[in-house]
């Protein structure tokens, strides 16, 4: 009788595979005040026996048209900074994001060969919104009262609230929140009351709150 055959367990092994090419933003979307600063994270893998050659960012994914490089743009170049290598990461920073810069922004690299280039499709979707106040315009003392910090879009990065009126700051209970509770409101409540958040310049509109 022959020997029993030795059993082979094979481990299957999950992961990104040696020929994969791909990029992967975290988070995809990114939601931030205008005049802030945004770091776009960004990494990258490629089949191994290929080199690096060239890197950059770009707003455009057209198929068979090479994209433009941002930093060769008057736009960002002042503004846009790499902070990523020729490796694995594709990490960017864009500092004093405009509402024209509300985009989808994706991740180019070139290597030494000529079938490979890759770009990052989809890419991170880029929304930049300002401040606004929304509140009555008229209320009676004795109401109960709630003044909301308004952006278009929920803001990535947690952030802290402030609150002013007629441009004095006021000391809130709760500084996560984007809303401001007067309960009960009173006649001397009555003001301009604006808001930001702290560590940001921008500054919403103010709104006039009249007691009667």
């Amino acid at each position: 009788m022959a020997p029993p055959l030795p059993l082979i367990v094979l481990l299957m092994i999950h992961g990104v595979s040696s020929d994969d090419w791909s990029v992967s933003y975290s988070p995809s979307h990114i939601c931030a005040l205008n005049d802030s600063t945004v770091i776009m994270r960004c990494n990258y893998t490629y089949p191994t026996g290929y080199q690096i050659k060239e890197v950059f960012w770009t707003n455009e994914s057209i198929k068979g048209k090479e994209p433009p490089d941002l930093s060769n743009d008057t736009e960002y170049s002042q503004r846009l900074q790499y902070l990523g290598d020729k490796q694995q990461n594709c990490t960017v920073r864009l500092s004093h994001v405009t509402l024209k810069d509300s985009h989808m922004y994706y991740f180019r690299f070139i290597t030494d060969k000529a079938d490979g280039k890759y770009t990052g499709d989809p890419g991170v979707t880029l929304n930049v919104t300002d401040l606004q106040v929304e509140s009555p315009e008229r209320v009676t003392e004795g109401d109960s009262v709630n003044l909301t910090c308004k952006s278009s879009c929920t803001l990535t990065d947690r952030a802290t609230f402030i609150w002013y009126r007629n441009s004095q700051k006021i000391l809130t209970e709760n500084k996560y929140s984007n809303k401001l509770s007067l309960n009960p409101v009173r006649r001397e409540d009555s003001g301009r009351y604006s808001c930001d958040v702290d560590g940001q310049t921008h500054i919403s509109p103010a709104v006039q709150l009249n007691v009667m």
